[in-house]
């Protein structure tokens, strides 16, 4: 006889040499990092409907693509200003006479 899942289940486990935990609930299951809470969530239904394969194809799909394109050029490199001698003597700021 199967066990019914009524709570949820936790395991840990090594990806790439990093600890993870793997909980498994009656919604669903999230895969976190140890020590951390935020991680990969995903529903039985989604599981079973397909939409976790679609959501696994574009997740690669976007991995493959180039990076995007800055919307800002990158800044010009000034010219160095020259030393102090050789520049124009600044304006003086007038007054005024109120």
């Amino acid at each position: 006889m199967i066990t019914k899942l009524e709570a949820p289940l936790r395991r840990e486990l090594a990806i790439e040499g990093q600890p993870y935990v793997l909980t498994i609930t009656p919604t669903g299951l999230l895969l976190t990092q140890k020590g951390r809470r935020k991680g990969y969530e995903m529903d039985w239904r989604a599981f079973v409907s397909g939409e976790a394969a679609l959501a696994t194809a574009l997740n690669a799909s976007i991995a493959s693509a180039p990076a995007p394109r800055r919307s800002k050029p990158e800044p010009r490199e000034q010219p160095p200003k020259a030393p102090a001698a050789e520049r124009a003597p600044a304006k003086k700021a007038r007054r005024s006479t109120r």
